[in-house]
């Protein structure tokens, strides 16, 4: 920008020339915002070099001329897309032989029923950990007996149910791995004398798994992998075809299986995305490196909230949730948690209020929080500390 034009009259003092200055400067200064650390449940933060490629393709997929949002999905540029996308999860996950991977729309809750009409031969169990939880259980009866293996509801989903017995006489036993609301986490997969079914929309690729242990793993992508769109479903292939009903063509597994995930046009976009990040997932280290950061983070974060006398954790400390940090003030300063949601606001921390039900806060941490956004959060809390 050019001052040449700037007139400071001259019996005005320093201080006009200065308040002069900064009223010319305003509007270039208020231009230069803030750094943002996204802390969102989901659709969430994504690597940055995702979201260029991605744009990128948009642009110009594989210079073709044609932008990927417009392409057809069979074009021959496309395929290898989904080869790669399928073939690097299966790498990531470690994923045996007998499975598959398939890309569906309808998010997670589609998921709620697709999975019991295609496992539910004639009764299943459910551990009902959350909101979640109890609404892929509630789906679930539409197509045969169910039994509530477990509940935390008694302790407002704080915490996960431990020392129940899981019947033999199931179909299979579904749990949801990560509750974003309630902030608790399995860390480890079950041991179980049934087939499992698990809903890792939320923590999937932040830790190792032992798919071998599931008949069928299913993820809305916008946490961990892609942005909305896209749900990654993983299949034993040999449990297939065994519910006693006859499915719609759309609700059965097989079709997607045998069709690649190309029976319909599938969500083009949100599966480029989801390749562009399994890319950057493996160039950092794939999940061990991944489940490492999200234990770092987390640790960072916790620390801060046992030791800073304004808040406190709304979880059992072992169970709390690696992905979704959830904390509230404590009892004696509950009337500051407008003021802090406005304090760290203004300081840059985007999406940490805690989900309307429960009110509070959450600092979602999934695999592309930098630990400069968690420190950034920390030091928040701590100045917020220093002010009151």
């Amino acid at each position: 920008m050019c001052f040449k034009n700037l007139y400071i009259p001259k019996k005005k003092c320093r201080f006009a020339m200065y308040s002069n200055i900064c009223k010319i400067l305003k509007p270039y200064i208020n231009h230069v915002e803030m750094k943002k650390y996204n802390f969102n449940a989901g659709p969430s933060i994504l690597p940055r070099e995702v979201i260029e490629n991605t744009a990128k393709q948009i642009l110009d997929f594989n210079g073709s001329g044609l932008s990927l949002m417009e392409i057809s999905h069979r074009a021959k540029d496309f395929q290898p897309v989904v080869d790669e996308t399928a073939a690097l999860i299966k790498e990531l996950l470690d994923i045996p032989e007998g499975y598959s991977v398939i890309f569906l729309g309808g998010g997670a809750s589609l998921q709620f029923m697709q999975i019991p009409a295609n496992f539910l031969v004639k009764k299943a169990g459910y551990l009902n950990t959350g909101v979640w939880a109890k609404k892929a259980l509630k789906e679930a009866k539409h197509f045969g007996e169910v039994v509530e293996v477990a509940s935390s509801a008694d302790e407002n989903y704080t915490c996960l149910p431990h020392n129940f017995t899981i019947p033999t006489d199931i179909d299979y036993l579904h749990v949801c791995a990560n509750n974003t609301i309630y902030g608790t986490e399995m860390r480890k997969d079950l041991d179980s004398p049934v087939p499992l079914i698990g809903d890792m929309s939320s923590d999937i690729m932040s830790r190792p798994v032992d798919v071998s242990k599931y008949t069928a793993i299913y993820a809305g992508a916008q946490k961990n992998m892609a942005m909305a769109g896209v749900t990654v479903v993983i299949v034993k292939d040999d449990m297939l075809g065994k519910a006693p009903r006859e499915l719609p063509t759309m609700l059965d597994y097989r079709t997607h299986v045998e069709k690649g995930s190309m029976f319909n046009t599938p969500p083009v976009v949100p599966i480029y995305s989801l390749l562009e990040t399994m890319r950057w997932c493996k160039a950092q280290g794939g999940v061990k490196e991944m489940d490492r950061r999200a234990q770092e983070r987390a640790r960072i974060i916790y620390d801060e909230i046992d030791r800073n006398k304004l808040f406190r954790g709304t979880v059992a400390a072992e169970d709390r949730s690696l992905m979704n940090i959830c904390f509230v003030m404590n009892d004696e300063y509950k009337e500051l948690e407008k003021p802090f949601l406005d304090f760290a606001t203004e300081q840059g921390m985007v999406g940490i209020k805690g989900h309307r039900s429960v009110g509070g806060f959450r600092a979602s941490c999934y695999n592309a929080q930098p630990i400069e956004g968690v420190k950034a959060l920390v030091n928040c809390m701590k100045a917020f500390e220093l002010k009151y």
